[in-house]
């Protein structure tokens, strides 16, 4: 059984006998069940009876239930409400809308709606480029999905996407100071979602593109990116690919390997292995082999004689495996020094990573069942990273959305581009010091008040040296939105 996690944890209401062993022993039914009992509060509390709260960990939603049935059978204990605290914090919604300004009074209300915001329009009508001075624009971006990829969830459609995208609204804000609006389309169309997302970017300063599945994901950002002047950002494939070689370059330095040295074996072909093997290549990776659920990918394989040039999977066979490996993924991993899973659970197991060279790096990405199970691969591999929070080196996106996004805000930048991935994936490699790296912690915390600044940083630095910033950028503090002017500006002056 999973270790109890709070994703899974409920609080239930009791009430018992005042005097006795009730409550000792809701403890130990919870813990002989394999739950975890993380908070006990008394309510209320009268001669005869107690009421409290208990609050527990499972690790299922099953388990929840088990547990629940087992603190009923107690003699003498009245079960109440149960609730599951993950529910709770979703209840109603995790985001809102706030306004910047009181609205107290006639003036308040003539300045921030009519008619004064006419005088605003109107500037903005004769000058284009102000509405990033003068509206929301220049601090937000749009979480555009069509559910069609969602988490380990599949195709659950626009409307079960959005907690997911409120989620990463408000991770947007807890950050960076971003704020950022999900927009969930009921359509999987190809060209509808591009000619939306086209239709609503002048209200954006950036798209991050979200859980939109493989291949239509490549074709709806290339286009989008041709389309419009602000940067398109698919996070599942750029944000996953950025972490991964961060996670990478501070991994080799543990190991004493040379990036262009290495040789690397992938486990999937989807929207995020195809972007960690671009931006591995453009970082000087010179050997890479794929494997998907086929086996390796390889030039002669049957199944791609049919693929059109320029398709995801034509383009892995072209710019990989040049020595015409073939067979399985387990075949492949022979002799290797790093694996790269973004696949399935338990494609490997520990003969496999035993199998790989000497310092073996192992990247099981899979969630929240590896490729391979953790512990067993920390048996021979030298460094060992997952997917998961309950295990050392996570590989998570959350370091780095918010500190991207920050960056191609803070430049106006009108587009994204591998100098600029591959400069946030330096950066944020340089966040563990060199007295802080080991083989358990190659990665900073996502909670690591260093790491959105640092990214942010670099981003904007690589956008105004690429000349992709508009304008000079404006000053920041790491992880808050753009510092404006205090004093007045007249109208039609500029930034």
């Amino acid at each position: 059984m999973s270790a109890p996690s709070v994703s899974y944890s409920m609080t239930v209401r009791l009430e018992v006998p005042a005097g006795g062993t009730a409550v000792s022993q809701i403890t130990t039914v919870v813990e002989s069940s394999g739950g975890s009992v993380t908070g006990l509060d008394v309510t209320a509390s009268g001669h005869e009876r107690l009421r409290i709260d208990v609050t527990i960990a499972a690790s299922s939603t099953a388990h929840a239930d088990e547990i629940v049935a087992r603190i009923r059978g107690i003699e003498g204990v009245a079960l109440g409400k149960v609730s599951d605290r993950t529910f709770l914090m979703h209840l109603g919604g995790k985001i809102e809308m706030s306004s910047k300004h009181p609205i107290r009074n006639r003036d308040d209300l003539s300045m921030v709606y009519t008619p004064g915001v006419a005088r605003v329009c109107t500037q903005i009508a004769e000058h284009p480029e102000d509405a990033r001075r003068l509206t929301i624009k220049r601090n937000s971006v749009a979480v555009v999905t069509d559910g069609s990829a969602v988490l380990g969830l599949g195709n659950i459609g626009p409307q079960a996407s959005l907690p997911v995208m409120e989620g990463k609204a408000a991770l947007f804000k807890r950050f960076a100071g971003i704020d950022a609006w999900p927009i969930c389309l009921d359509t999987q169309d190809t060209d509808t979602i591009v000619e939306v997302v086209r239709a609503l970017a002048p209200g954006f300063a950036g798209i991050n593109l979200e859980d939109i599945s493989a291949p239509r994901c490549f074709e709806i950002e290339a286009r989008l990116r041709e389309l419009v002047d602000i940067p398109v950002f698919h996070d599942d494939q750029h944000g996953t690919a950025i972490v991964v070689l961060a996670a990478l370059y501070n991994a080799l330095r543990v190991v004493g390997k040379r990036i262009e040295d290495i040789r690397v074996v992938m486990s999937g072909a989807g929207a995020a292995g195809t972007a960690i093997l671009k931006l591995l290549l453009e970082a000087g990776v010179k050997h890479a082999i794929v494997a998907d659920i086929h086996g390796v990918v390889h030039d002669g394989r049957p199944d791609l004689v049919d693929e059109a040039e320029g398709s995801p999977l034509r383009w892995i066979a072209d710019n990989t495996n040049s020595e015409g490996v073939t067979g399985t993924l387990k075949d492949a991993v022979v002799g290797t020094d790093v694996f790269i899973g973004v696949s399935a659970p338990n494609v490997l197991n520990g003969t496999d990573v035993a199998r790989m060279a000497d310092g073996a790096i192992v990247f099981a990405l899979a969630n929240p069942d590896p490729e391979v199970d953790p512990a067993v691969a920390r048996e021979t591999a030298a460094v060992v990273a997952t997917g998961r929070s309950d295990f050392p080196n996570q590989i998570n996106n959350v370091l780095v959305f918010p500190g991207v996004f920050r960056g191609l805000l803070d430049a106006q930048s009108r587009s994204v581009n591998d100098t600029m991935m591959l400069a946030a994936a330096r950066a944020l490699a340089d966040v563990v010091l060199v007295d802080e790296l080991n083989p358990n912690y190659i990665i900073p915390s996502v909670f690591n008040e260093k790491v959105s600044g640092a990214v942010a940083d670099a981003v904007r630095n690589a956008a105004r040296a690429a000349g992709e910033a508009a304008v000079a950028p404006a000053t920041t503090t790491a992880g808050a939105a753009p510092v404006t002017a205090a004093a007045p500006v007249a109208e039609g002056a500029a930034d």
